[in-house]
């Protein structure tokens, strides 16, 4: 089967997620209500307090994910590392894919985020990497064209933070341009501008190969002069050695040891949607003990891991009550006016 087939076949198996994702939608709760429930409930075992405790870790996860940003990632990644990112490995791949699709801007901050749990958790950025690959598969066979884009964006900060193994950097160009098209040249472009200047300090010859590549669908002149002006421009910002395009910016190299993940456009993917429902564990209490020491282990033994999900989303919910209640006064004004 060749890879065309084999990502059509992918694209039918991966439909069911779609469901997952609205079936995963719950009421909301209020911070000091759930913390109010999880008080009271006095047997953890039972499904009431797992339950409970599972919206408050999507809830925290999904908090601390939304504000992460070059600037206070250093502080966020103790928090989220409090929270038990192994029981909720599925709710941290989701909410950052999801941040990434709907603000690709921050592409790079987030690809950072994971490479930092990927130092401590590789199994929960090995998840987020296959999730990331299939959702890529996906939007090229519905020829989707923005979610291609970022997914392609994420793909290539995966690799400049040496979370995804370059491999797939160069399998992704290969499809892009064995059966150039204006969109997918433009597409190739777009994916080394991003991530050209990591793939020609590790692997220079491949890189080089690309550069030919692209020299001869320059020269065969069949795609429309925009298109052969950003393969130009390309040259001419290798020439210059990615100047503009660093592969990481210097606060978001946060990791010494890297950790590569070789996860191929050909390979069969499950995505295990079921991490991100909730399911009674009748081992939960053993898991919860284990992490905690793990945590101490993470962060030091004087850190305080209680309060991490109170207080952040206790901070949203105030943050959120002044939005709303800045938009009213305004809404008055305009009115007024």
């Amino acid at each position: 089967m060749d890879r065309q087939s084999r990502m059509e076949s992918e694209n039918l198996r991966v439909r069911a997620s779609d469901d997952e994702d609205r079936q995963s939608f719950r009421l909301y709760i209020p911070s000091f209500k759930l913390a109010s429930l999880l008080s009271d409930e006095k047997d953890k075992s039972s499904v009431e307090y797992q339950r409970l405790t599972w919206d408050a870790l999507r809830k925290s996860i999904n908090g601390l994910v939304n504000k992460v940003n070059a600037t206070n990632i250093k502080n966020i990644i103790p928090e989220l590392f409090a929270e038990n990112l192994i029981r909720g490995r599925g709710l941290f791949c989701r909410a950052c894919i999801q941040s990434q699709m709907e603000s690709p801007g921050f592409t790079d901050v987030f690809a950072a985020l994971v490479a930092v749990v990927n130092s401590k958790f590789p199994q929960v950025a090995l998840l987020l990497v296959r999730r990331v690959v299939l959702i890529l598969k996906r939007a090229y066979m519905r020829n989707d064209k923005p979610q291609f884009l970022a997914a392609v964006k994420f793909v290539a900060h995966l690799v400049n933070q040496q979370v995804a193994d370059e491999i797939i950097a160069f399998e992704l160009l290969t499809v892009l341009l064995e059966n150039p098209t204006d969109t997918r040249v433009e597409m190739a472009v777009a994916f080394v501008l991003e991530c050209g200047a990591l793939l020609e300090d590790v692997a220079p010859k491949g890189l080089h190969g690309i550069f030919e590549w692209f020299r001869g669908i320059l020269h065969e002149g069949e795609i429309d002069k925009r298109t052969q002006y950003l393969i130009e421009g390309l040259f001419a910002i290798r020439k210059a050695k990615f100047q503009g395009y660093p592969a990481v910016r210097p606060e978001l190299d946060l990791v010494e040891e890297k950790f590569s993940h070789d996860v191929s456009l050909d390979e069969e993917i499950d995505p295990e949607m079921a991490l991100d429902v909730f399911k009674l564990d009748p081992v939960f209490i053993d898991k919860e003990e284990k992490y905690e020491a793990l945590k101490k282990e993470l962060l030091g033994e004087d850190e305080d891991g209680g309060g991490s999900y109170a207080s952040s989303e206790e901070e949203d919910d105030e943050e959120e009550e002044m939005r709303i209640k800045d938009e009213t006064e305004k809404q008055k004004r305009t009115r007024r006016s």
